[in-house]
């Protein structure tokens, strides 16, 4: 069976109504026949109907063990860390979200699990970073915002061989395009915000474990924390997700459509785009992923934080916000906005530049996105189309 075919038919039919739509179930307790005898639901932080056809769903286009869905991404990044113990050691991709890089330096580190982050492209880099205390081996594949990516595959084989949980968050590429699990590793992460739900109009958390004994600490960290995802919003997520093939078709289409012009662009220095061939990581992206993503970063000839915001205020289709993965296309300067509390040093030693821009394609036609950067980018130039000074 296809995927897309297997994704709408992973979303079950109301057994008791016959609803072809999953109901709503907003509640916050069930009535019990008897102490303990019930219908397999108790109270909704515990578990509730229309969070787990979306738990299910998720399990099951991440070929994992069991899924949870949480009230928002950070909260799914949450219950994994409290997996681990003070002493502990996370190694943790160089170039991750802002948010990873906060959560992890400005809380758990309070905590004393320390954290090394590590260029994971270079497996002789991860092999040097181990250390008897390293229990986790935390991966973005593509990353944010530079598009890096990881063997997946050769990491897993390296963690197995030192005992270490390999973690992979797959908010960018979805399990349309790429599934972590089958490739060896341990827990699956998502932000249901972005491509998942897909319209701009949820906040929401995945994890997908692929054991009995990880879910089970997983599913103990979901109860008692009790950050767990409204009937309502796990709703709009599977309504999302039932036209997820079609609409990552489309921006994977326009993502490769904008990103081969930007290569040609005077004004351009850099393109992040795993399916160009130019990319460094290409031949693996090619490897473990159907497609490449909706996702395309560049940086200017002109590397000033002024440009880059003169840039991003001057397009029209592109809308300025911190997200991705709708409908309508977004884009956004890391160095401003999500990835702004990452010490500047730090920032630049993993290949943010100042003048980086990060583009979520959306549906719209790939022509008038075109349109749209060209008549922006214009703006580095003078209307007699000269070289203005570059703003420093």
């Amino acid at each position: 069976m296809k995927t897309a075919t297997q994704l709408i038919h992973s979303i079950p039919v109301d057994e008791l109504t016959g609803a072809i739509s999953v109901p709503i179930y907003q509640t916050s307790t069930f009535v019990q026949e008897s102490p303990g005898i019930n219908k397999g639901f108790e109270f909704s932080r515990a578990n509730n109907p229309t969070r787990k056809v979306l738990e299910d769903l998720i399990c099951n286009l991440e070929e994992g063990y069991a899924g949870f869905a949480f009230a928002s991404g950070m909260s799914a990044i949450d219950a994994v860390l409290k997996l681990l113990k003070t002493g502990d050691e996370i190694m943790a991709v160089e170039d991750t979200y802002g948010g990873i890089f906060q959560i992890f330096n400005h809380m758990f580190e309070r905590f004393g699990i320390k954290v090394n982050f590590v260029d994971t492209s270079n497996m002789d880099k991860v092999l040097a970073a181990i250390t008897p205390k390293t229990r986790v081996i935390w991966l973005e594949s593509p990353t944010n915002p530079t598009l890096r990516i990881t063997d997946i595959k050769s990491v897993s084989k390296i963690a197995k061989q030192h005992n270490i949980l390999l973690v992979v968050d797959n908010t960018f590429s979805t399990p349309l395009l790429q599934q972590p699990l089958t490739l060896g590793a341990d827990i699956v992460i998502h932000s249901a915000s972005k491509y998942l739900a897909g319209h701009c109009d949820v906040i929401a958390g995945l994890v997908v474990a692929n054991s009995k004994a990880l879910a089970d600490q997983i599913r103990y960290n979901q109860n008692i924390s009790g950050s767990i995802l409204s009937p309502f919003e796990a709703w709009l997520t599977i309504r999302g997700i039932e036209t997820l093939a079609l609409r990552l078709e489309k921006q994977c289409a326009n993502a490769t459509a904008v990103a081969n012009w930007l290569s040609t662009h005077p004004a351009i220095d850099k393109v992040y785009y795993p399916g160009l061939a130019t990319h460094k990581n290409h031949h693996i992206a090619r490897k473990q992923q159907k497609n490449y993503g909706g996702l395309v970063s560049f940086s200017l000839k002109s590397d000033n934080i002024k440009n880059a915001i003169r840039i991003v205020n001057a397009t029209k289709l592109f809308k300025l916000a911190e997200s991705f993965g709708g409908v309508k296309s977004m884009l956004a300067h890391p160095a401003t906005m999500t990835h702004r509390n990452i010490p500047e040093d730090f920032r630049k030693k993993t290949g943010l530049q100042d003048s980086t821009i990060r583009l979520s394609l959306g549906i719209e036609d790939a022509e008038d996105l075109i349109n749209d950067l060209k008549q922006a980018l214009d703006r580095l130039n003078s209307p007699a189309g000269k070289q203005i000074t570059v703003l420093q």
